[in-house]
């Protein structure tokens, strides 16, 4: 069975496939297929963890591609905590998409941290209701991470090691700079 980590970014998600690659009957993967189109899109190979905040965008077509078929991690990070990470990326990446191609650049006086809870609050809501009948789901909070890996690990059958797999909670990984 495959698990698609569903996440609107900044919340851990490169630590979370860290931990992931000390599983050994499941491959893991951060963001691996984010180039290619059509069909290959989403054809990961079985028993993978995938990890990647674009997939937010293809919820319909991996619903028609894996549907119940799969299991569903909702990784979250405290909402400020999530949007202040993306306002420091502002003028690159997912908050420039967002600001200048999906707002078409907003109105006056919008703030960086705006756009980025704006973001946040439709993709969380996103991934909510394409999580709504999903039988196999489970919310993680980074917040809570180690507590959070273990029920994971648990809920997938995972075969490795575990310390190590948790270690991999006390390093930062694609941590944005403090303003």
């Amino acid at each position: 069975m495959n698990v698609f980590v569903l996440t609107a970014g900044r919340s851990g998600s490169t630590t979370f496939i860290a931990a992931c690659r000390h599983i050994r009957n499941y491959s893991a993967g951060h963001e691996t297929r984010t180039r290619l189109i059509g069909p290959a899109r989403l054809a990961y190979p079985a028993c993978h963890i995938e990890a990647d905040n674009r997939l937010v965008w293809y919820l319909g077509r991996l619903d028609a591609a894996y549907g119940a078929n799969a299991r569903y991690v909702h990784l979250k990070r405290e909402r400020l905590a999530c949007a202040a990470s993306f306002a420091r990326r502002a003028d690159f990446g997912i908050m420039r998409a967002w600001r200048e191609g999906v707002l078409l650049g907003g109105e006056a006086g919008q703030t960086a941290l705006e756009f980025a809870l704006d973001y946040l609050d439709t993709v969380e809501a996103n991934i909510r209701a394409f999580l709504r009948d999903k039988p196999h789901r489970i919310e993680f909070r980074l917040e809570h991470a180690a507590e959070d890996f273990a029920r994971f690990w648990d809920w997938i059958g995972a075969e490795g090691d575990l310390d190590a797999a948790l270690a991999e909670w006390q390093r930062r990984y694609n941590a944005s700079d403090a303003p």
